[in-house]
């Protein structure tokens, strides 16, 4: 695989610690009060000026996040639900099938019912039979069960045609939602979206549940200020949702998802608890976890409900007050999440098949079967577009239509794309990297000519292998507790605010062992190059294949992250091998 360091393609004077424009940069900070690999990790990654840095390792939840009656909207919104819970009108939420349209779904409904504010009832829409956003049928549902006011979550910026629908029938409908939002927008008693001109978000980048919170915080503000102190206990649900919807780590997210995984860890939900044990997730008072267990342990678990089967289970999940039934929600949720795992697996190997038979010289991957179930074909999308570093579009044919999600590739938006598309498609939301989709099998074949000559002309220049991005080489004699205590100041660590990767040449091998089920992963002692005094423990894992004969005083360039590993009490820095090369 290549490598890519990153200062050396971003920035053209080759930056380097040392060089007279990072110790210009470098000198503004007090002396001595980060590890001068750190600056250089912030200045690649656009953080130079000292109160950029400052802010960067400032989190105070208190000060830093912004007045949310200052956001277009915000105000109108929560007088209006003030004042159903006043009239006692039935409210509905309506939220999205996703990990943070559920999150969201449970801070508005646990927010409204706190607060007294009307008979909150949510709902979610069947991922299969109803798709994404609001929908007539639920539309007509809600109105039957008497609701007067619909407040979506993570959904209904794009759905013009069933706003107007709830209006004529005497509704008033809210929108919270982050997608992209289209030129023209529904008629809805108001809109809260970091992404319609003029919103007055000062971040732009939150996720659907972090929205719904700033909405939660306006109606503790404008309803009991003095219980404001309440509304810590669903930063849990609000980083578990802004981690699993992929958004940058960066500005208010970081922010939130940082006390967020705190209050994870004291959580008082029995179905976190449940989740927890049934997954065997170590997350407890003492154990703090980061954003990558809650992407990769937590986050899936959630969304399994609604790829599987309904996400009404992850729900409820959230908001059940009884062990009891929490743990059988919980292990509801654990076959579910074993499920999807076999079902996208087998898809992948499907379509993995067809694109190195059918695509191989297209720029656009696109793929479609009927018995290909909705809930998983992002996943699989997501698999393809990393495997193939092509854009990729998965499909599952429906009656009449073709229904399923798109992923890309950085040089490619592909949500401006699809708003190059309009004219061939029946409706889609989403994001530059990751959307949704619905087009007719009469225009399918249009579609997927208009999109590959689309990306293919956006991909002129760019490589289509994939690679490692270094952010920093660095010499043996950096690696110590300082350099590593100063990283985890740079924790949450996640989209936008990646691990840092580091390159170290002219390691040498003091040991190395094939350990682990399976036999795959090599467990090595190296040394700095120059009869270095420092040895380092390190860990590849699955690197045995690929390296199979590494042995005592073999000379390796080695990539990294730097981690804390603890056991039984102990703590040592351990280096995760990322990849390795034999030197010259």
């Amino acid at each position: 695989m290549n490598w890519k360091i990153k200062n050396e393609n971003n920035n053209p004077e080759n930056i380097s610690v040392g060089s007279p424009r990072f110790d210009e940069m470098s000198c503004r900070v007090e002396a001595g009060k980060y590890h001068p690999v750190i600056l250089k990790l912030l200045f690649n990654r656009g953080i130079a000026r000292e109160e950029e840095i400052e802010k960067h390792f400032r989190f105070d939840y208190e000060n830093d996040l912004a007045d949310p009656l200052a956001i277009s909207g915000m105000e109108k919104a929560a007088a209006r639900i003030i004042r159903a819970g006043e009239k006692k009108e039935k409210v509905a939420i309506f939220g999205d099938y996703d990990a943070d349209g559920v999150t969201a779904s449970a801070v508005l409904f646990e927010t409204l019912v706190s607060l007294g504010l009307g008979e909150a009832m949510c709902y979610i829409p069947d991922r299969q039979t109803e798709g994404y956003g609001l929908n007539e049928k639920a539309i007509k549902y809600l109105y039957a069960q008497g609701v007067k006011l619909i407040v979506t979550v993570d959904c209904g910026i794009t759905n013009i045609a069933e706003v107007g629908k709830a209006k004529n029938l005497g509704m008033d409908i809210i929108i919270t939602d982050h997608h992209h939002a289209p030129q023209d927008l529904p008629a809805a008693y108001a809109i809260i979206n970091p992404n319609v001109s003029d919103s007055g978000f000062e971040f732009k980048e939150l996720a659907g549940v972090g929205v719904a919170f700033k909405l939660a915080t306006a109606l503790y503000r404008m309803k009991a200020p003095e219980k404001i102190e309440q509304l810590k206990w669903l930063l849990d649900l609000v980083a578990i949702g802004t981690i699993a919807d992929c958004v940058p780590l960066l500005g208010e997210n970081r922010l939130l998802v940082k006390y967020g995984l705190v209050v994870m860890a004291k959580t008082r939900r029995a179905g976190l608890v449940e989740l927890f044990q049934v997954g065997r997730i170590n997350i407890s008072e003492n154990k703090v976890p980061d954003a990558h267990k809650v992407a990769f342990q937590i986050a899936p678990r959630i969304n399994a409900a609604g790829r599987m089967d309904h996400a009404n289970t992850a729900y409820k999940l959230l908001i059940e007050k009884k062990p009891s039934v929490a743990r059988d929600l919980a292990l509801d949720l654990e076959r579910n999440n074993q499920d999807r795992q076999k079902v996208t697996a087998e898809i992948f190997r499907e379509v993995e098949i067809l694109a190195n038979n059918s695509f191989r010289d297209k720029k656009f991957i696109f793929a479609e079967n009927a018995h290909w179930p909705v809930g998983v074909l992002g996943l699989v999308a997501g698999k393809i577009t990393e495997a193939f570093q092509k854009p990729t579009v998965i499909l599952q044919r429906q009656e009449n239509v073709l229904v399923g999600s798109l992923r890309s590739v950085p040089a490619v938006n592909i949500i401006e794309n699809l708003e190059r598309c309009r004219e061939l498609l029946i409706k889609f939301g989403g994001h530059s990297q990751a959307a949704g989709v619905s087009v007719t099998f009469e225009k399918a074949e249009k579609f997927y000519e208009k999109m590959d000559a689309l990306v293919a002309g956006q991909l002129v220049g760019h490589e289509s292998v994939s690679a490692i991005e270094i952010d920093a080489e660095i010499a043996a004699e950096d690696i110590g507790w300082e350099l590593a205590g100063d990283l985890k100041k740079m924790e949450p660590f996640g989209i936008g605010n990646t691990q840092p990767v580091f390159l170290v040449r002219n390691m040498v091998v003091v040991d190395a062992k094939i350990v682990g089920n399976g036999q795959k992963h090599w467990k090595i002692s190296l040394r700095g190059g120059g009869n270095s005094p420092k040895v380092f423990d390190a860990i590849g894992f699955s690197l045995v294949e690929k390296f199979p004969d590494l042995k005592k005083d073999d000379r390796l360039e080695v990539v990294f992250n730097l981690e804390e590993d603890e056991w039984n009490g102990n703590k040592k820095l351990q280096l995760k091998l990322i990849d390795l090369k034999l030197a010259d």
